[in-house]
Protein backbone atom coordinates (compact mmCIF):
# COMPACT_ATOMS: atom_id res chain seq x y z
CA UNK A 1 0.00 0.00 0.00
CA UNK A 2 2.85 2.41 0.79
CA UNK A 3 4.33 1.67 -2.62
CA UNK A 4 1.08 2.72 -4.29
CA UNK A 5 0.95 5.93 -2.25
CA UNK A 6 4.55 6.73 -3.09
CA UNK A 7 3.97 5.93 -6.73
CA UNK A 8 0.88 8.14 -6.76
CA UNK A 9 2.79 11.08 -5.25
CA UNK A 10 5.62 10.57 -7.71
CA UNK A 11 3.22 10.34 -10.67
CA UNK A 12 1.51 13.55 -9.58
CA UNK A 13 4.87 15.30 -9.39
CA UNK A 14 5.76 14.09 -12.89
CA UNK A 15 2.42 15.31 -14.25
CA UNK A 16 2.79 18.71 -12.59
CA UNK A 17 6.30 19.16 -13.96
CA UNK A 18 5.20 18.15 -17.47
CA UNK A 19 2.35 20.65 -17.35
CA UNK A 20 4.71 23.35 -16.11
CA UNK A 21 7.08 22.60 -19.02
CA UNK A 22 4.17 23.16 -21.39
CA UNK A 23 3.36 26.44 -19.67
CA UNK A 24 7.01 27.50 -19.93
CA UNK A 25 6.97 26.80 -23.67
CA UNK A 26 3.72 28.72 -24.09
CA UNK A 27 5.02 31.76 -22.20
CA UNK A 28 8.28 31.72 -24.13
CA UNK A 29 6.32 31.73 -27.40
CA UNK A 30 4.15 34.55 -26.09
CA UNK A 31 7.24 36.64 -25.35
CA UNK A 32 8.34 36.13 -28.97
CA UNK A 33 4.89 37.21 -30.13
CA UNK A 34 5.17 40.35 -28.00
CA UNK A 35 8.51 41.15 -29.59
CA UNK A 36 6.88 40.87 -33.01
CA UNK A 37 4.04 43.16 -31.93
CA UNK A 38 6.52 45.68 -30.52
CA UNK A 39 7.96 46.23 -34.00
CA UNK A 40 4.66 47.81 -35.06
CA UNK A 41 3.57 51.37 -34.46
CA UNK A 42 1.90 51.36 -31.04
CA UNK A 43 0.28 54.02 -28.92
CA UNK A 44 1.70 54.97 -25.56
CA UNK A 45 -1.04 52.96 -23.79
CA UNK A 46 -0.36 49.93 -25.95
CA UNK A 47 3.35 50.17 -25.19
CA UNK A 48 2.62 50.28 -21.46
CA UNK A 49 0.41 47.22 -21.72
CA UNK A 50 3.04 45.46 -23.81
CA UNK A 51 5.71 46.22 -21.20
CA UNK A 52 3.40 45.04 -18.40
CA UNK A 53 2.69 41.78 -20.23
CA UNK A 54 6.36 41.19 -20.95
CA UNK A 55 7.18 41.75 -17.28
CA UNK A 56 4.41 39.39 -16.21
CA UNK A 57 5.55 36.71 -18.63
CA UNK A 58 9.09 37.04 -17.29
CA UNK A 59 7.91 36.82 -13.66
CA UNK A 60 5.74 33.79 -14.38
CA UNK A 61 8.61 32.04 -16.15
CA UNK A 62 10.62 32.47 -12.95
CA UNK A 63 7.69 31.20 -10.88
CA UNK A 64 7.36 28.16 -13.13
CA UNK A 65 11.06 27.41 -12.79
CA UNK A 66 10.98 27.75 -9.01
CA UNK A 67 7.91 25.54 -8.64
CA UNK A 68 9.34 22.91 -10.98
CA UNK A 69 12.50 22.79 -8.87
CA UNK A 70 10.50 22.54 -5.63
CA UNK A 71 8.45 19.69 -7.07
CA UNK A 72 11.59 17.90 -8.26
CA UNK A 73 13.19 18.21 -4.83
CA UNK A 74 9.99 16.98 -3.19
CA UNK A 75 9.78 13.96 -5.52
CA UNK A 76 13.41 13.09 -4.77
CA UNK A 77 12.77 13.42 -1.03
CA UNK A 78 9.70 11.19 -1.27
CA UNK A 79 11.71 8.57 -3.12
CA UNK A 80 14.62 8.70 -0.68
CA UNK A 81 12.39 8.63 2.38
CA UNK A 82 10.40 5.71 1.05
CA UNK A 83 13.60 3.81 0.22
CA UNK A 84 14.99 4.37 3.73
CA UNK A 85 12.04 3.40 5.90
CA UNK A 86 9.35 2.30 3.46
CA UNK A 87 6.91 4.64 5.18
CA UNK A 88 6.39 8.28 4.29
CA UNK A 89 6.25 10.75 7.13
CA UNK A 90 3.25 13.00 7.55
CA UNK A 91 5.41 16.01 6.65
CA UNK A 92 5.82 14.58 3.15
CA UNK A 93 2.07 14.47 2.63
CA UNK A 94 1.72 18.01 3.99
CA UNK A 95 4.51 19.21 1.68
CA UNK A 96 2.79 17.50 -1.24
CA UNK A 97 -0.49 19.26 -0.47
CA UNK A 98 1.29 22.60 -0.17
CA UNK A 99 2.96 22.10 -3.56
CA UNK A 100 -0.39 21.18 -5.06
CA UNK A 101 -1.88 24.41 -3.68
CA UNK A 102 1.00 26.40 -5.18
CA UNK A 103 0.55 24.57 -8.47
CA UNK A 104 -3.17 25.42 -8.55
CA UNK A 105 -2.52 29.10 -7.70
CA UNK A 106 0.05 29.35 -10.47
CA UNK A 107 -2.32 27.61 -12.88
CA UNK A 108 -5.04 30.16 -12.08
CA UNK A 109 -2.60 33.06 -12.42
CA UNK A 110 -1.44 31.78 -15.80
CA UNK A 111 -5.05 31.46 -16.99
CA UNK A 112 -5.64 35.11 -16.09
CA UNK A 113 -2.41 36.18 -17.79
CA UNK A 114 -3.35 34.16 -20.88
CA UNK A 115 -6.72 35.96 -21.05
CA UNK A 116 -5.06 39.37 -20.65
CA UNK A 117 -2.48 38.51 -23.30
CA UNK A 118 -5.14 37.38 -25.80
CA UNK A 119 -7.24 40.51 -25.18
CA UNK A 120 -4.19 42.64 -25.95
CA UNK A 121 -3.47 40.79 -29.18
CA UNK A 122 -7.07 41.10 -30.32
CA UNK A 123 -7.24 44.83 -29.66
Amino acid sequence: MVQVETAQLTDECINWRNTLRGYRNELTQNRVRLQQVSSRQLSRDQLQILEHLDNQLHIQLINIHDLKQAIKLHANTVGAEQANDSRLRDERYAAHEQLFDEYQRLDQMLDELREEFNRFLQA
